[in-house]
């Protein structure tokens, strides 16, 4: 075999495995190992599952996550023009430390959302930082929830458990959904998951 020929099977030999990445990546994306109740009732009313999905860094999965909604909506902007309560709620998959999760949570909001609606929401901001932050470590199985009733703000759960009272309110909670759905996600095919794409 010569040089040439060697070269071009290397080629192939990387493209094959390349592909063969990719279409388990396209498939890990699309499978979440945790079971979500089909629906969640919140401030006595019934959500279901709009969409969910497996959020990956790499080639990790770090959580599964499912979005609840008073009706189904298939765009960002059907989404965050919605009335009425809705719910994100998550598994984590692996360990995470709370200081690493409350820090891609605030770039997810300065990612997603203009300079001056991250500054109005700084306090908002800064209790999502602190609840999770708090938090040495999640690991696998932990579950941890965002809430949101109109006219009393966004609530955060883990394990179940309300971290303090409610904070925010409308704008801020559609800028809490903009890291998962907005122009940069967390995660793009987890995007189009949660919207049902």
């Amino acid at each position: 075999m010569n040089s040439l020929q060697w070269r071009m099977r290397r080629a192939v030999m990387a493209l094959a495995i390349v592909g063969a990445f990719s279409g388990l990546h396209g498939a890990w994306a699309n499978t979440v190992s945790s079971v979500f109740p089909p629906t969640q009732v919140v401030q006595g009313s019934t959500l279901a599952i709009n969409g969910m999905g497996t959020r990956y860094k790499a080639i990790f999965r770090v959580y599964d996550m499912a979005m609840y909604t008073p009706s189904k909506v298939t765009t960002p902007e059907a989404l965050l023009a919605l009335p009425g309560p809705k719910r994100l709620s998550f598994v984590a998959l692996r360990e995470v430390p709370g200081t690493d999760l409350g820090l891609a949570f605030i770039k997810g909001l300065t990612s997603n959302s203009s300079p001056e609606l991250v500054q109005k929401h700084t306090a908002s901001s800064t209790r999502l930082i602190e609840i999770f932050s708090g938090k040495a470590k999640l690991v696998a199985g932990d579950t941890f929830a965002m809430e949101y009733v109109p006219g009393k703000g966004t609530t955060f759960y883990i394990q179940g458990q309300a971290q303090g009272a409610p904070v925010g309110d409308t704008e801020f909670f559609n800028m809490v959904l903009r890291i998962w759905v907005g122009p940069v996600p967390a995660d793009f095919k987890l995007k189009d998951a949660l919207l049902a794409q």
